[in-house]
């Protein structure tokens, strides 16, 4: 652990030993690791997003060519609003839903809805086992998997979906654990 040095890569998705803070954290606590689910696990929604605005755009040489001016608009305006909210929500997804692997504990945040987080932790002793699983072809190439922490007992277990590394990340959690 004293070997790591503080790094940011692939769009903060794979986070060492940086200065930020969370909710919950103790005094004396310190952020090993952030993760986030690998950026080019992003890919299907950008590329949906995409297509909605190509089809914004052949919707208005075909078909709102028989509306008049202000109804244009309004068809428009609420494309646009519809395309950037499903962009907002799957980036607000995508950032908060969140891995954090700190001196103490494990910490996973799922951002389910704008309205509903579900925070999940353990202690570090509780940790019984760390596995790292990757399988496909995209996930060999950009080197992307899931780290499943078992915990001791009745405790949930705790799984970090789709983030970069795994193989390194489940090195980290088990020079850590106790």
């Amino acid at each position: 652990m004293h070997n790591l040095r503080p790094s940011h890569q692939l769009f903060h998705s794979f986070c060492i030993k940086h200065n930020y803070r969370f909710e919950t954290q103790h005094q004396d606590e310190q952020i090993i690791l952030t993760l986030r689910a690998h950026p080019i696990t992003q890919l299907p929604w950008i590329l949906n997003t995409l297509f909605f605005f190509i089809l914004l755009i052949l919707l208005n040489f075909f078909f709102f060519n028989f509306l008049n001016p202000s109804q244009t608009f309004f068809a428009n305006f609420f494309g646009l609003a519809f395309i950037f909210s499903y962009i907002w929500f799957n980036f607000l997804s995508w950032f908060f839903n969140v891995g954090i692997v700190t001196t103490e504990r494990v910490v996973d945040i799922d951002f389910h809805s704008v309205i509903y987080k579900e925070v999940t932790e353990t202690n570090l002793p509780k940790v019984e086992d760390v596995t790292a699983k990757s399988g496909g072809f995209f996930a060999s190439i950009f080197n992307f998997g899931n780290v499943f922490v078992q915990t001791a007992g009745t405790e949930v277990n705790i799984e970090f979906p789709n983030i970069p590394r795994p193989a390194e990340v489940t090195k980290i959690i088990n020079s850590i654990l106790p």
